[in-house]
This record gives structure tokens, C-alpha cells and sequence, in this order.
């Protein structure tokens, strides 16, 4: 390893070719980030050493370059290890300086520029000898478009890039600097030239043919833009593979990795990854059967495929395939119309749910090991832990450590026959009776659902999955005797309230006080719920009974609309008919979403409680998660006009009364006995106290793992 201080003269004058690895990520760099910094730095450079310092230099950073063999006669060459945002930014700069200096006639100067961009013609052999750096294939083209450009640089005519978008803001950037006035343009280009060619400093590493290139990659990453773990994990296969085959190995097994659906950002809890990154930590999780938080996963894939997967030529192949079927899955999942596979169903369902929780399972059940088992028992495997994963969430259970549990749950059944797998899951699901993994028997679930305010505790994406689900369990879908008319159009219908949350203009029952208050939170249980596809106008939706009737009669296809017509027939939509179809509802759901005859999960139930229990405000306030003098609003609209606020020690403040508990608060804000941790929500977020504490408690497990709520769709498809 040789280290020096060199400046752009002595890195690009000789004839060289400093070649960017085509595994490497493209040009990055943007005008907020870099290129203003970049440019404001050298115009301040200039200021120094023209008023104040003639000797001052400004540092640009570090590359890191290491040595390619070649032929007697060739261009020298090295591969770009680390730094090559720096050193196609600096290319760019050149040239955009060199045009203005040739577009101005300033042709000694721009001289001087010509060497440091394009290698002399009697050194080439090839196009590509033309340039000093030759960057990584993504941006081939739009380096080439840019730099070839005849002066002045027409940029409407030039191929849209980031490359040619940095070449014109420096280009604009130059002119606007040097001036219209011809003599003082001159003179200022006489000290930006020598500045920018002799005065920019850059810490050198220049390694030999030898020596181990990724090591000096890593421990060099944590500068500049930081690369992903994708990028990492790339750099480190690529560097395996000899150079001759690496650009068809890239093309043909990774490169589909860097288009826009691959890059595209998920969040996990409050964790953000490119999808690329976060498919690589869930595949390596279902390879190794190991629960690891995405964070570690470049370490964790090193240690594997230096332990277990060591040719990198059978291994590339293999994640493109997984990555293939996890693409397809997610997208079938996400197609609106349609019938759907029993895979992508579940996708769709738990997705609404805890999204990424459950991909390391699916990539598992696909990978080659699996090949042997039924058809059938995949369908079953599916069927089970859906209604393990919509059990838990009706119950709102705990997520934290789920990532760890179904991981368990796959090291304990991929030891069994393929032909038993299915049994193993189910027998798995039944025996576990700890919080983090038991699942809800039938009596647990509909004390959950039987009374409770669902509009008001789930949220919208959640409920509106179950209620489709209802719907096309009518129709006979994803099982049974299926309908002309095909399952309902997913995550586009609306919810609609059957007697409207606005009961009061046309339903009036003339009631007390608190039956006006019990009727509010009716009118939010699930029996009153229905889906839309054609959202009803305001004067329907909160219009009578008999006007809503006659539109649900005549232009309405929703089959579970239907029966709740068909349970009234000729008389008023009430209360009684509210409880009748909440009770209705729950059967058909016990029924799409079953356990095994004879389980029962109230087992679970007290250390569930404690753990939810053991957390009150104080302790969110003191852990951050809530902070003293946060407002806070009723979820339910009929008490907009309330407003309290969270104290230091966790007490809820209405005007000057102070309330230990969220419930107690609450009592006093509706005037009747409420679950305060569902009534209160924060007043800038919307978010109830109840997904906060679920999120804390989640943020105690692994929180990489884990899919916080979002609640950024709870004002969806609200009345």
C-alpha cells in the first residue's frame, strides 16, 4: 500500500485509465449535497490565496485505487476502490471548465485543462482509451453523452443523467463566476485553473494487484454518501469473481437489483432499508435460520458465504432466483383486481398487518430444501399462520419478538419430513403459550370484537382487509363455489358506516344523554361496518335509513351489505340489528381465519395482560416516547371540543384536573366509562395512546424487525 497527498494534476495528467467497477452503485452526488459545497469551497479557496494565503490548499478527501495488470504497451490502469463520487465529480468540473475556457476563446488555458479529461490520441486503442475514468456501466452512457459534448454544450440535446445535470451546474457555475467582462474573466480564469488543477489536495491509496481491496472498501464507508447494505454485499461477491466474467455475472444475477423497484426505500418499525437490502437480510435470515436486526446484515452475509456458501458463481444465481419470487409475490399482492394465488393472498393480508415480518418465511418455504412439500400442506402452512397473524392482530397483541418466534417456529419444523411440515407448524402454533407467540382461541377473539368500537381501534387498511375478506367469503373466494362477479377490488373500497357516525340529523331516538353517548360507540362496532366501492355522496351516507336502503338495493353489489338489508328486511336499522351482525360477523371470521378444534388460547392471557400493564405514561414520558405538555384529542368526533394534556409524571390534565389514568381521564371527558388508551389519541399525529404503547413495547424487542403501525391511513375512508 503506497499513501500520498496528490492533486488533480498528478492523479489525471499521465496517461491512465481509472476504471470504476461495474458492481460498484452509480453516481450519486447531488447540487444541495455536494456540488455547491464543492464549488463555494473553491471560490473561497481562491479568495484565500489571492487576499491572505498564497500558499493555501483546500482537501478534497481520500481515493482509494488499486493496480490492474495489463499488457506491454497498454494504457496503464487501476480500478476505482473507494472515491469514485469524488473523482467523477472532479472529472465533470474539468470539463465544464474546459468548455467555458474554449467557449471564451481561452485556448492556452483550456490547454492546460485538455490533458487532465482525455488521454493523448496516440495512446489509445479504443474508444473508451479517450477518457480518464471510466465509470460504472449504469453510467457509461451519460458520462460518455456529456463529455463528448461539442462546445458550447447544448444540454436540451445532451441524454438526461446526474452526470449531465452536475456538468451543467458547474458549467453555469463557471460562467457566472468568470464574468462578461472579457479582461476580468481572463484574470480570474488565470487563478481558477492553477487552483483547481494544482491547489486541491486528495489523501491517495494506491494498493497493489494483491492485496485485499474489500477490507480498505469497508473501513473507508462510513464516508461520503453511505452506501446501503446492498451496495456493501455487492462489492464484496463482486471482488470474488474474476474481472473477466464479472460483467456477465452482473448483468445476468445482480443488476436488476439497481433498478427503481429494487431501490425503492421500506421502513420497518423506524428503520429505513432499499428494498434490495431488506430482501437480502430476510433471505440470509431464512438461509441460516439465524433472528439478526437488518443492521448487521453485510456482516452476517460475509460470515456466510465465508463459512457456508463459498462459490460465489453457485451463490449469485441462487438469491436471483429467490429475489425473482419474492418480486413476484409482492407485486401479485399488490395487483387491486382479481383473483389471487393462495400465496399472494397471504402476502396481501398480512401485509395490511406486519408486512415484513413474515417475508423471511415465504422466502424459506420457496428455497430449493422445501421443493418436497405438497401443494396441499403450502396451502395449509399459509392458511395457518394467516389466521395465527389476523387472530393476534384483532386481539392487538404484542408484536415485539415475533421476528424471533417465527424464526423458531422454521428451525424447529425444517427438521422434520416434508410430507409433516404442516402438521409441525400447526402443532408449533398450538403449543405456544408465551405472549410473544400465542395464538387467540375463539372465545378471545370475540370478546375483542363483541361491543368493541372497531372503526375507532383498527386501523383503516387493517379493518378494511377483514371486511373484504367477509366479502369474499360470500363470494366464494380464495375457497368454494365462486361468483360470476369475481372477488371485491382490494384496498380501493371505502368503509361506510351503516347508521352514520352524524346519527343525529335523521336518526334521532330521543335519548337521554348517556344513551346518546352509548350510541356513538355502537355505531362504531363492526355489525355497523360495511365496504364501498362507490363512495356514497355526503347527502346518502348521512342521509336516513330508508334513502341509504334504497341506494344499497339498487346500485350496491357488496354482498355483505346485502345481508345486513336482508337481517332488517322492511324494518329500522338499530341497535339490536348492530349486535345481531357484530355477532354474525365474528362466526364467519372465526370461520375464514380457524384454529384447530379444541385450542384454546386464553392461556396466554395473564402474562399478556402483564406485559401490556406493567406500561403506563409515566413511563412512555420518561423514555421519550411521549413528551411532557403533549395535547391530546378524543378519537371519537362527537368529543372534538375536548383537549388535554400529558403532565411530567404521566398524569392527564383536562383544564385544571389532573387524572391519574388515561381511562379516568377519559370518563371524564365522555361522561361514561371508556377504554382511555383507545379514547385518546395525540392531537398532531392522530396516533392513540394504544399504538404508541404498542410501538414502545415493539421498539423493546427487535425493532429492526418489527413493522410499527403506520398510521399515516387512519383518516382514510373516514365519513
Amino acid at each position: 500500500m503506497k499513501t500520498d497527498v496528490v492533486k488533480p494534476q498528478g492523479i489525471f495528467f499521465n496517461p491512465n485509465r481509472l476504471v470504476v467497477p461495474l458492481f460498484q452503485r452509480p453516481y450519486v452526488w447531488s447540487r444541495e449535497t455536494q456540488w455547491e459545497p464543492l464549488w463555494q469551497d473553491i471560490v473561497r479557496l481562491i479568495e484565500v490565496i489571492e487576499k491572505h494565503n498564497g500558499d493555501a490548499t483546500h482537501f478534497l478527501g481520500a481515493i482509494v485505487t488499486q493496480q490492474v495488470p495489463g499488457r506491454l504497451g497498454s494504457l496503464p490502469a487501476a480500478n476505482v476502490i473507494d472515491g469514485q463520487q469524488r473523482l467523477t465529480t472532479l472529472q465533470l468540473l474539468l470539463d465544464a471548465l474546459h468548455s467555458e475556457l474554449e467557449r471564451r476563446e481561452l485556448t492556452g488555458l483550456a490547454g492546460r485543462i485538455r490533458p487532465l479529461i482525455e488521454n493523448p490520441i496516440d495512446n489509445r486503442e479504443t474508444g473508451e482509451d479517450r477518457y480518464k475514468l471510466w465509470p460504472t456501466n449504469r453510467d457509461r452512457p451519460g458520462f460518455v453523452a456529456v463529455m463528448s459534448a461539442p462546445t458550447p454544450v447544448d444540454y436540451g440535446a445532451v441524454m438526461p443523467s446526474r452526470l449531465r445535470d452536475a456538468h451543467h451546474y458547474f458549467a453555469e457555475a463557471i460562467a457566472t463566476w468568470l464574468g462578461a467582462d472579457a479582461g476580468e474573466a481572463e484574470r480570474r480564469a488565470k487563478l481558477l485553473v492553477p487552483t483547481l488543477t494544482d491547489r486541491l489536495e486528495i489523501a491517495s491509496i494506491s494498493l497493489d494487484a494483491n492485496e485485499d481491496a474489500q477490507a480498505i472498501f469497508e473501513t473507508l464507508n462510513a464516508r461520503g454518501t453511505p452506501l446501503s447494505a446492498a451496495d456493501l454485499i455487492k462489492n464484496f461477491v463482486f471482488q470474488q469473481v474474476p474481472a473477466s466474467e464479472a460483467e456477465k455475472a452482473y448483468l445476468a444475477n445482480w443488476a436488476e437489483f439497481e433498478t427503481p423497484w429494487w431501490e425503492t426505500n421500506i421502513s420497518t418499525g423506524r428503520i429505513t432499508n432499499s428494498r434490495a437490502s431488506l430482501f437480502l437480510w430476510q433471505w440470509l435470515v431464512a438461509r441460516t435460520l439465524v433472528n439478526f436486526p437488518v443492521r448487521e446484515v453485510f456482516t452476517q452475509f460475509k460470515y456466510y458465504v465465508n463459512t457456508v456458501e463459498k462459490d460465489v458463481a453457485v451463490l449469485l444465481p441462487r438469491i436471483r432466483a429467490a429475489a425473482d419470487r419474492y418480486r413476484s409475490i409482492i407485486e401479485g399482492a399488490e395487483r387491486p383486481n382479481g383473483p389471487l394465488s393462495r400465496v399472494e393472498l397471504f402476502g396481501y393480508r398480512v401485509g395490511t398487518l406486519d408486512s415484513e415480518v413474515a417475508r423471511p418465511l415465504l422466502i424459506w418455504l420457496d428455497e430449493p430444501e422445501q421443493a418436497d412439500i405438497p401443494d396441499a400442506d403450502r396451502k395449509r402452512i399459509l392458511e395457518l399462520l394467516e389466521s395465527w397473524f389476523v387472530r393476534r392482530a384483532l386481539l392487538k397483541a404484542p408484536s415485539q419478538g415475533t421476528n424471533r418466534f417465527l424464526i423458531d417456529l422454521l428451525r424447529q419444523v425444517s427438521t422434520q419430513p416434508k410430507d409433516q411440515v404442516a402438521d409441525a407448524v400447526e402443532e408449533y402454533l398450538v403449543a405456544a403459550h408465551r405472549t410473544v407467540g400465542y395464538w387467540p382461541g375463539n372465545a378471545e377473539v370475540r370478546e375483542a370484537l363483541t361491543g368493541a368500537p372497531a372503526y375507532w381501534k383498527y386501523l383503516r387498511g387493517r379493518l378494511r382487509m377483514v371486511l373484504e375478506a367477509l366479502e369474499d367469503d360470500k363470494r366464494g373466494y380464495p375457497d368454494g363455489k365462486k361468483l360470476t362477479m369475481g372477488p371485491i377490488v382490494r384496498s380501493k373500497a371505502t368503509i361506510e358506516h351503516l347508521m352514520p357516525q352524524g346519527w343525529r340529523t335523521h336518526w334521532n331516538g330521543d335519548f337521554n344523554e348517556d344513551e346518546d353517548a352509548a350510541r356513538d360507540q355502537i355505531v362504531q362496532q363492526l355489525g355497523n361496518l360495511t365496504i364501498v366501492t362507490q363512495t356514497l355522496n355526503s347527502s346518502v351516507s348521512n342521509g336516513t335509513w330508508w334513502s341509504k336502503r334504497e341506494r344499497f338495493l339498487n346500485s350496491d353489489d357488496v354482498l355483505i351489505t346485502k345481508d345486513a338489508l336482508a337481517l332488517v328486511g322492511e324494518g329500522e336499522w338499530d341497535e339490536e340489528a348492530i349486535a345481531e351482525r357484530t355477532d354474525q360477523m365474528i362466526d364467519r371470521i372465526l370461520e375464514i381465519w380457524p384454529v384447530p378444534a379444541g385450542h384454546v388460547g386464553p392461556l396466554a392471557e395473564p402474562e399478556r395482560a402483564a406485559t401490556i400493564n406493567t406500561v403506563d405514561l409515566a413511563q412512555l414520558v420518561s423514555s421519550g416516547w411521549l413528551h411532557p405538555g403533549a395535547r391530546l384529542k378524543p378519537v371519537p368526533p362527537a368529543f372534538a371540543n375536548v383537549e388535554a394534556a400529558v403532565a411530567q409524571d404521566g398524569r392527564i390534565y383536562i383544564g385544571d384536573v389532573a387524572y391519574s389514568y388515561p381511562s379516568g381521564a377519559g370518563r371524564a371527558a365522555a361522561g361514561f366509562g371508556v377504554n382511555g388508551w383507545v379514547f385518546w389519541a395525540l392531537a398532531d399525529t392522530g396516533k392513540s395512546l394504544f399504538d404508541l404503547r404498542a410501538d414502545y413495547l415493539a421498539s423493546l424487542g427487535e425493532s429492526d424487525g418489527v413493522a410499527a403501525d403506520d398510521d399515516t391511513d387512519v383518516s382514510e375512508g373516514a365519513e
